[in-house]
């Protein structure tokens, strides 16, 4: 009797931890996915959001994410492209100086070559003054790197549509006036050119640096 009792027990207590189970398994909670993409626009406050949550959210946009980091290999958490274009600006006001970037045309290091640009005194850097003028909307502003401007390049399709439903400057697709400044030096010329990038080609340049073109600073997302 008592082992009967003992085998009745035993079944109604796994019955009971089945049915638990079960309803777990149906009360499953969906948790949102907050995770930053290619795509999303980031805000002045430094929240960045899908263009969908935005549009509720009655923020200012700034930027628009178009590279994240998973491997670790760029700096911060990735990047986002300003929403316009500066106005032509020359790399430097004067030939005959080594302004301290980089010439590394695979680092991610336009963040430095900025700085190292507008700390030179020796020449000025119109290009790096007038994007240093931005840092007056809280958000740390910088002209890409070559390896930079190359990760914008392949993400034009994802990043342009948001860029125009934010009223901003969309890339250019085609040949014609779509040479933008990088902040690199050429390597080994570095007192007199600097690389120009083509958003519509993904072709490099060398250029010299008092010639004014256009600029569009980007920024490093920081978690």
């Amino acid at each position: 009797m008592r082992q009967n009792i003992i085998r009745k027990a035993c079944r109604t207590v796994s019955a009971v931890v089945m049915a638990i189970a079960v309803a777990a398994c149906d009360a499953h909670i969906e948790v949102p996915d907050t995770a930053v993409r290619p795509g999303h626009v980031l805000c002045t406050d430094g929240t960045a959001l899908p263009y969908s949550e935005y549009e509720q959210s009655g923020k200012q946009a700034i930027a628009v994410v178009f590279h994240t980091d998973p491997d670790g290999e760029t700096d911060g958490d990735g990047y986002a492209v300003y929403l316009w274009d500066i106005a032509p600006q020359a790399f430097a006001d004067s030939l005959g100086i080594e302004q301290g970037t980089s010439a590394d045309i695979t680092a991610y290091d336009g963040n430095a070559n900025t700085f190292a640009l507008y700390d030179t005194r020796e020449t000025a850097s119109p290009m790096a003054e007038a994007v240093f003028d931005l840092w007056r909307y809280g958000q740390s502003a910088y002209v890409s790197s070559v390896a930079q401007a190359r990760l914008l390049y392949a993400a034009r399709a994802t990043v342009n549509p948001v860029i125009e439903r934010c009223g901003g400057d969309a890339l250019p697709q085609v040949p014609d006036n779509c040479w933008y400044w990088t902040s690199t030096e050429v390597k080994g010329q570095q007192t007199a050119k600097a690389w120009l990038y083509s958003m519509g080609s993904g072709a490099m340049q060398e250029t010299p640096k008092t010639q004014a073109h256009r600029v569009r600073p980007i920024i490093t997302i920081n978690k």
